[in-house]
Order: structure tokens, then C-alpha cells, then sequence
């Protein structure tokens, strides 16, 4: 009998981890979170870490995994989420994994393996120098027809670039990943909301956060030793208000261009998300 799981997922500010928890709460479950920041201590209204209060009791894992001024990848995911499945089906609850993360969730449920290169720290220190467009035309020089191949999701997505071309510059190329019969019986939920409407919660959500704290929590994070370099890396919140504490842009143009590409990634969100028929999509308004 394959492991029971459930997937909630969809593009940011849907509402998943409160949907994630009353379902738990309903159907006796624990919550595996599957965001790609969130692994990280210390960063948490950056990334809409759901709160203590708002898990109402419901346990999570996979939050405060790593250290941010460490690199955490998929494969490092995919062993703890595994781990993390076992555990709470063999104490007969339900494992729901909830995430916007696409790359890492179907690394887990389709049980993906993916070449075991180790991190070069003197490569990723030059490459965090460079812009996004220029790390896609360097992963090009190494693989083209594998840089093409890409979607717009991923050539977007810095640290994934960066990994690509780490493992590139290791192999040669990227050897291609090897996907295997999935482990779990899986169900699929996914939540979406009509984009203007959507454009509107990020709005609120981002306003919000912002009052919360969040330019504080990135100044403090730079201040216990983050470079801004690394920051930027992060991408979206940690990227835009980096810049603003360095004086490169002012509060109003951090706001308006953080919004704008939060939209954006939205939209590859959903990209990503749509190629997988097996979704049964809540549709809110």
C-alpha cells in the first residue's frame, strides 16, 4: 500500500497555509511545508512563515531546517521531506504537504533523483555577482540545448540558474533527471484566485508584511553577517528591500517594483502548476 499524501499548492498569497491547516485540523494531519525560503531560520516575514498561532496546534515541519548563509537544495529537501512523510504516517496521520515551491513538491511525490554535485563555494561566490540574464547565457555556453529548454519559471529563478550551472561546470552538462513510479498516493489541491483579484491580495499581503516588520528582519539578517549579495539571491522581498537599505532605490520604488515582480511570480507560479492535469483547482473570488 503506497502512503497516502495530499498536496495543496498554488501561486503565492492564495491562502495555502490556512487551507493547509484546517484541513489537517479536519482530517487529522500534519503539514510539510514546500516553500524554498522558508528552510530558512530567521527569514520569516519575507516569506509569510505561517506563525505559531496561526498553526493552531496543527504541527508543521520543514520550517527552520537551514541557515541562510548556507546553501539548502532540492535534493537536501526531497530526503527530509521523505523523512518527514514516513514519520507522520507511521503515526497514522495524514502527511500534507503545502507549498508554492513547484520544483520542490514534484521532486518528492514524483521521486525525482537529481546528479549529486557538492556546492563550490569559489564558483557561487562569482556568480552571485551576476545578474540573472547573465547567469542564463553562462548556463547556455555550458548546455545550451538544456538552457532552452527551460521555462520561464526557471529562468528566472536564481538559485536554480546558479545550481544548473554548478552542476554543469562539474559534468560537463546537465544529465538528465531521472523520475521514478512515485512512492505515494497522491491527491492534488490546488487554489487559485482571478489575477486582478490576486494582484489585489498581494497588494494588501505585502503592505502588511511591511508593517509587520519586514524591512526590519532583512537589516537585522544583514547585520548577523548575510551579504547583501546573498540577500539579493534570495530574490522578490529580500532582493528589492536589500536595495532600498543600500540607498539604491528609494521606499516608493522598492514597493512599487517588489509588487510588480511578486505579480510576476505569480504568473510563473501558475505556469508551472498548470502542466499538471492531476490538480483539482479550488477557485476562489
Amino acid at each position: 500500500m503506497k502512503i497516502k499524501i495530499v498536496v495543496i499548492t498554488g501561486p503565492t498569497a492564495t491562502g495555502k497555509s490556512d487551507f493547509a491547516v484546517e484541513y489537517a485540523l479536519k482530517h487529522n494531519g500534519e503539514v510539510i511545508s514546500a516553500d524554498s525560503r522558508q528552510v530558512y531560520k530567521g527569514m520569516d516575514i519575507g516569506t509569510g512563515k505561517i506563525t505559531i498561532e496561526e498553526m493552531k496546534g496543527v504541527p508543521h515541519h520543514l520550517l527552520d531546517v537551514a541557515d541562510p548563509s548556507e546553501q539548502f537544495n532540492v535534493g537536501q529537501y526531497k530526503k527530509l521531506a521523505q523523512e518527514a512523510i514516513e514519520d507522520i504516517s507511521s503515526r497514522g496521520k495524514l502527511p500534507i504537504i503545502c507549498g508554492g515551491t513547484g520544483f520542490y513538491i514534484d521532486a518528492v511525490v514524483n521521486n525525482i533523483s537529481y546528479p549529486d554535485v557538492p556546492h563550490d563555494k569559489e564558483l557561487r561566490e562569482g556568480l552571485e555577482k551576476m545578474t540573472t540574464e547573465e547567469l542564463f547565457t553562462k548556463l547556455a555556453t555550458l548546455d545550451k540545448e538544456f538552457a532552452i529548454s527551460l521555462n520561464n519559471s526557471e529562468i528566472n529563478n536564481r538559485q536554480r540558474l546558479v545550481r544548473l550551472i554548478e552542476i554543469a561546470t562539474a559534468l560537463g552538462n546537465i544529465p538528465k533527471v531521472t523520475k521514478n513510479q512515485s512512492d505515494y498516493d497522491v491527491t492534488w489541491i490546488g487554489l487559485n484566485y482571478p489575477y486582478e483579484k490576486l494582484k489585489e491580495r498581494i497588494h494588501i499581503r505585502l503592505l502588511k508584511r511591511v508593517d509587520a516588520g519586514m524591512i526590519e528582519e532583512i537589516e537585522r539578517l544583514h547585520k548577523e553577517g548575510l551579504s547583501w549579495e546573498k540577500l539579493d539571491g534570495f530574490g522578490l522581498e529580500y532582493r528589492y528591500i536589500s536595495r532600498f537599505l543600500r540607498e539604491m532605490i528609494t521606499k516608493e520604488e522598492m514597493l512599487k517594483l517588489l509588487e510588480i515582480e511578486i505579480c510576476h511570480y505569480a504568473k510563473r507560479q501558475m505556469v508551472w502548476f498548470k502542466r499538471n492535469k492531476e490538480i483539482e483547482w479550488v477557485n476562489k473570488n
